[in-house]
């Protein structure tokens, strides 16, 4: 949804702009594509091999940009340390990055045989998926299926988990798909895999993915100039939630307005090309 992005963003080419999930750089390009001058564009991310990524691709551009390993609810910090008041505008996409799923061998996919760990920052000291199957409480477990995945079995599914462990730990995304269809099946016709509830579920648990986007949209409206424009792509309904509220809550109060009152989505076309794209939902807000 790039030229969703670039219309919502409005770019103003000496200005500054933030990237709070640059991933492999692709709203980035566009977006540098028209900065000149004194603009600049910070990019954040929480994986530091999809930063190196990201570096390469806008080399071109090595003077006005910026990368931060950092998670982008910490955009207010990093303004703050450079002195700067706020941002024109500031670009948020949740999708998981194509290098995530396809390169980094850290269990994001279904799909692969991989060690089950999901951290976006392998760096970090934070428990891996596994690791979290393995010692959580069997109503915890449940509780994060419920919760993030808004899985309708998720108590069968966490007793079968805590069941397993007890033969032998969990290691790898084979392991959990193999239990997912164990006690879901498939369902015949149906475009989703059986396990997609689950493994987002324990994603966002791993890498606390709703706290921090919680703490960016309570910072957010203070991060940016007057008319400095917000845009979040989200992908599933938690997130999608979460902004929305947060979006009338702010013009309630009048701090910001909304600029799309209902999500724009992707068109047909894109959907054929990026199939990851169909749950997108954009939307834009605007700093009074």
């Amino acid at each position: 949804m790039v030229r969703e992005v670039l219309a919502g963003l409005e770019i103003r080419p000496d200005r500054l702009y933030v990237d709070g999930t640059i991933g492999e750089g692709g709203h980035a390009v566009a977006i540098l594509s028209r900065i000149t001058g004194v603009g600049e564009l910070w990019g954040f991310d929480r994986d530091p091999m999809v930063l190196q990524t990201a570096a390469a691709r806008l080399a071109p551009f090595t003077s006005h940009f910026r990368l931060f390993h950092r998670s982008y609810a910490r955009v207010g910090e990093v303004l703050e340390e450079a002195g700067r008041g706020g941002a024109a505008g500031i670009l948020l996409d949740l999708g998981l990055s194509s290098y995530s799923l396809q390169f980094s061998g850290r269990g994001f996919s279904f799909q692969r045989d991989e060690p089950l760990d999901m951290r976006f920052d392998p760096l970090s000291p934070g428990p891996t998926g596994a690791q979290l199957l393995n010692t959580l409480p069997q109503k915890e477990i449940e509780r994060i299926f419920r919760d993030f995945g808004e899985e309708p079995r998720a108590p069968a599914l966490a007793r079968r988990v805590c069941e397993l462990r007890r033969e032998r730990p969990w290691r790898t995304t084979g392991q959990l798909v193999d239990l997912v269809l164990s006690v879901l099946g498939r369902r015949p016709g149906s475009r989703v895999h059986p396990a997609t509830r689950v493994f987002q579920a324990l994603r966002i648990a791993v890498n606390r993915e709703l706290e921090e986007l919680a703490k960016f949209l309570e910072g957010a409206p203070h991060w940016l100039e007057p008319e400095g424009r917000l845009v979040i792509i989200s992908y599933h309904s938690l997130e999608d939630r979460l902004v929305k509220q947060r979006f009338l809550s702010w013009e309630k109060a009048g701090v910001m307005r909304r600029l799309t009152k209902k999500p724009l989505t992707p068109g047909v076309e894109e959907v054929r090309q990026n199939p990851r794209a169909r749950s997108a939902k954009l939307r834009v807000a605007e700093k009074i």
